[in-house]
């Protein structure tokens, strides 16, 4: 199946949304482009020197280049209304360049920013590739104290009043003319990874287990490199995912694992280390955990592959070349 994926010259990931953003970090190179305080102007004229907002939630604008010619799209819109659009804003990033968009999951925190982003495209053409299980409705997670926290529902009309064709896909689907690849449906295979235990759903009024199926990633294929995978949450499984992604493109080489792993609290502290040897059998250059990986797993990861690991935050853009 490796027709379903052309090779690319480069990919650069923006990520518009994160968790975590510290600004004096200071350790840029070709890879890793980090964002300094940025000087915006006011309306008196003065100048203020922002920082891209970080919050609990996850986005990315990606530009993948073959044979000289940029093709743009986003995957994921963040948590709140604005967090997203403020910092696309802040960087000065041209969203008229978006020519697609995908969703990894109908999780508030991937697609609460959708409107703010999708109104800065100007454009009423695009289409929204996702699992169709992102529109499943009564979705919340169990506390340890049995309280019940509700996720808001994506709509469907909310979607398509912002003039975006919905595409729904279970299977690999193509995204830029077969520049990019987005996974659809991934199957569990690995024993470690089961899922988000504390996540159910109500159908009919009979409350379930949710499995989270609509949880998908994006893979690209760099030229001489490998495959670059970018998950939101991965709650599908990291491994599951990486695993997929070779199957279904017919390359075995990994350039780069990025995104939300999930490995966060004590329901995945059984996976951490799983999950790491599993990395290291991929050898990929880069190791990027985001969003949801958890403080935990992203100091093993680190630990364990220093010389791997990237750690991500707003503003933050990687140039895999």
């Amino acid at each position: 199946m490796s027709d379903l994926l052309r090779k690319v010259d480069r990919v650069s990931i923006l990520t518009l949304q994160d968790n975590y953003i510290d600004v004096l970090a200071m350790d840029g190179n070709d890879t890793i482009e980090r964002p300094f305080l940025v000087k915006n102007p006011t309306k008196t004229g003065a100048t203020l020197s922002l920082s891209p907002a970080a919050e609990h939630g996850f986005s990315t604008c990606i530009t993948v280049e073959a044979d000289g010619q940029e093709r743009r799209m986003l995957f994921d819109f963040g948590c709140s209304p604005h967090g997203a659009a403020f910092n696309a804003d802040l960087l000065n990033e041209d969203m008229t360049r978006v020519e697609a968009l995908a969703l990894s999951h109908g999780h508030l925190d991937h697609f609460g920013g959708m409107k703010q982003l999708v109104e800065r495209t100007g454009r009423s053409d695009l289409e929204l590739v996702t699992h169709p299980g992102v529109f499943k409705e009564s979705r919340f997670v169990k506390t340890p104290t049995g309280y019940q926290l509700i996720f808001p529902t994506l709509a469907r009309a909310d979607v398509e009043d912002l003039g975006v064709s919905v595409v729904e896909s279970e299977v690999p689907r193509q995204m830029l003319d077969g520049n990019a690849l987005f996974l659809g449906e991934i199957p569990r295979n690995c024993d470690f990874e089961r899922g988000m235990p504390n996540a159910f759903q109500k159908n009919g009024g009979e409350e379930s287990f949710d499995t989270i199926e609509d949880d998908s990633s994006m893979v690209f294929h760099l030229k001489g490199k490998g495959l670059v995978i970018l998950s939101g949450c991965a709650h599908a499984g990291i491994v599951n995912t990486v695993n997929y992604a070779r199957e279904v493109t017919g390359v075995d080489k990994v350039h780069a694992i990025m995104g939300g792993f999930h490995l966060t609290g004590p329901d995945f502290v059984h996976a951490v280390e799983p999950t790491i040897a599993a990395f290291q059998s991929f050898s990929p250059q880069h190791v990027i955990p985001a969003h949801c990986t958890g403080r935990a797993a992203t100091l093993a990861i680190e630990k364990a592959m220093p010389d791997e690991f990237i750690l991500n935050m707003s503003g933050t853009t990687l140039n895999f070349i």
